[in-house]
């Protein structure tokens, strides 16, 4: 799977991007037709406390998988959009199953 990280008006710290990197390619467990993992971070404007978005896309034949999240930090924002996709990934399986 080929990881893109694109961090908006900010540069992304080295041990972020790992974090990411380890984080999303975990999902290679529960699909092996993942190709692309896309990943953008971005500041939201707003005053709160939990302005760090991130958005997850995954690229898979036939469609495509989307979760964006958002937290105090960027790390807890990914991990939840991970677990969102996680639970997306196996919907998707069970799906095919049936079939």
């Amino acid at each position: 799977m080929n990881i893109t990280i694109q961090s908006v008006h900010f540069d992304a710290s080295e041990r972020l991007e790992g974090f990411i990197q380890q984080k999303v390619g975990k999902l290679d467990q529960f699909s092996d037709e993942i190709i692309t993992a896309e990943v953008i971070l971005r500041v939201d404007k707003s005053e709160s406390s939990d302005n760090k978005l991130a958005e997850v896309q995954l690229d898979i034949p036939g469609s495509n998988l989307f979760a964006k999240k958002q937290n105090k930090t960027f790390e807890e924002a990914v991990d939840l959009a991970c677990e969102a996709l996680r639970k997306q990934l196996i919907k998707r399986k069970e799906k095919l199953k049936a079939k």
